[in-house]
């Protein structure tokens, strides 16, 4: 209840108040008539908002008839006002503010729900202009957002239409709790955070900003609690920074997507970005390594082959597909057990094949290379940020060491197999042929391992494979290795001190090495 003290120190009660004004007009009709009906509230509204609320029937008076002031400049001016925040900022306990509202006629307010221009969902469309972002830069909407926050022992602020439903029940067990107020204010700090974070990234790449920040933030807003994270006794959520990426896509059928399965379906996503939509590409993975990636004429020959290089590592994997799937391909995926599939799309008819799996979470995301610039991990007391790892390779900048050299057959091959590498654990080798994976070292200790492994996995499929490794050979064995099972050519990085051992192994074993100049650990 707003209390005012008048000239001689008595006080005198008025009807609560609450100030609307919202961007997204989503259940403020509902808050407003409920504010009015059941719980005694008269409302100030400005201009956008007032005009909905008056348009349902419900008495709002205007801020700019509250104020005194009209809005100016184009509407970008018209809740900066002393009768606004006076009314927001006010402390209920101290007797110099009570004194100064009732001198300038300002009255407290009890509820502040306001939510920001759409900035983030205008960038994300595409063309949009840069005087059309900034037009989308809230003012007036995050200083009252802040202040409410900053008083939430006096007031409440909503700054999402999904808190009304919870604040119109606590308000129904009677007074508003400060436990209540202040759980508001830090969804309201965190929203302005968010709100400047996505602005100030903004501006960084409209500069052309390439450099990392002295001053690196992250935000987030929830968009659902996970059972739980990498194991059960693991509390864990999803947290989305944009209206892009996988905010963006939508799951067409299955189970509730798990921590994993999104960990799993990031990985996918950034193997599956390496290839042209005009070269069908599938691949198969697990744990986010991949088990099997492939490349055909057909979708559907892609994701057998792919799938085919490791059946029994692919058995519950995650796919990912570069082509909307068909049915052909969907036929295939129903054939096993899978835990999701991405895509960039779906037909119909396909849609209809996979609902015979029900528990396969199928997901489409229309934009597969949309995804974060920067790479970031948690260490204690901070963390890490580095750029992602999306070089594309160039084979004109490759160096070609033996005296053998690749056919163009050869250096397409040992371009698939890069593309691949660059996407598993270090230490990483990939055994490729035909642009099929047929065997795959990851996360090894050693390099020799990791080659062991891979050869093995390809098993007789070796001979006139291509082998991809993640860095440089520290010494000859592994190139002696690849020769005996019948690999034809290697690519990997350079820069050992003893890249001349790895050289002349290949030249006396007659295979071909090409240093690519650029390595691809993945930790």
């Amino acid at each position: 209840m707003n209390v005012l003290a008048s000239s001689d120190g008595a006080e005198y009660s008025m009807g609560r108040l609450a100030l609307l004004s919202v961007s997204d007009k989503s259940g403020i009709v509902d808050l407003a008539r409920q504010l009015v009906t059941e719980f005694d509230f008269e409302i100030i509204s400005s201009g956008g908002t007032a005009k909905t609320l008056q348009e349902a029937g419900i008495n709002v008076t205007k801020v700019s008839d509250y104020t005194g002031s009209p809005e100016i400049l184009g509407g970008r001016v018209k809740t900066l006002h002393p009768r606004i925040h006076g009314g927001i900022l006010a402390r209920r306990d101290l007797a110099e503010d009570l004194a100064e509202l009732e001198s300038n006629s300002i009255r407290f307010l009890d509820l502040v729900a306001v939510n920001l221009y759409p900035f983030e969902k205008t960038i994300a469309q595409p063309n949009v202009t840069v005087a059309e972002a900034i037009e989308k830069i809230d003012i007036g909407g995050p200083a009252m957002i802040r202040a409410a926050a900053k008083n939430f022992a006096n007031l409440t602020v909503l700054c999402d239409p999904s808190l009304y439903e919870e604040y119109l029940a606590e308000l129904a067990k009677g007074d508003i709790s400060l436990e209540f107020s202040q759980k508001m204010a830090g969804i309201a700090f965190n929203r302005t955070f968010a709100y400047d974070r996505a602005i100030s990234t903004y501006f960084a790449e409209l500069n052309g900003n390439t450099d990392l920040p002295d001053a690196y933030s992250i935000s987030g807003n929830k968009v659902q609690t996970l059972r739980y994270g990498e194991n059960p006794h693991q509390p864990a959520a999803w947290y989305s920074n944009s209206n892009t990426g996988w905010s963006s896509g939508s799951q067409l059928q299955g189970k509730e997507l798990s921590y994993n399965n999104l960990v799993d379906l990031e990985a996918a996503r950034r193997i599956i970005t390496e290839f042209p939509t005009d070269e069908p590409a599938a691949a198969v993975l697990k744990h986010t390594n991949p088990c099997g990636v492939a490349v055909a004429d057909t979708l559907a020959a892609a994701y057998e082959q792919a799938f085919n290089a490791d059946n029994v590592s692919a058995f519950g994997g995650i796919v990912a597909l570069n082509k909307t799937i068909d049915v052909p391909t969907a036929t295939a995926l129903t054939t096993t057990f899978l835990e999701c599939v991405v895509a960039p799309g779906c037909d119909e008819d396909a849609k209809e094949i996979l609902q015979k799996k029900s528990k396969l979470r199928v997901l489409v995301l229309p934009d597969l290379a949309t995804g974060e610039k920067n790479t970031i991990k948690a260490i204690a007391g901070g963390f890490l940020v580095q750029a992602s790892d999306d070089l594309i390779e160039n084979p004109d900048r490759w160096e070609i060491v033996t005296e053998k050299k690749p056919s163009p057959a050869e250096i397409a091959e040992m371009l698939f197999a890069q593309k691949v590498v660059k996407h598993v654990k270090s230490n990483a080798i990939v055994v490729t042929k035909n642009r099929t994976t047929l065997g795959i070292g990851a996360g090894q200790m050693n390099r020799v391992g990791a080659v062991k492994i891979a050869l093995e996995e390809a098993g007789e499929q070796t001979s006139g494979g291509i082998l991809a490794s993640d860095g440089f050979f520290p010494f000859d064995d592994s190139v002696r290795t690849a020769a005996a099972a019948g690999i034809k050519a290697i690519i990997q990085p350079g820069g050992s001190i003893r890249d001349k051992d790895s050289i002349a192994a290949a030249n006396e074993l007659g295979i071909v090495m090409v240093l690519s100049g650029t390595r691809h650990f993945l930790h």
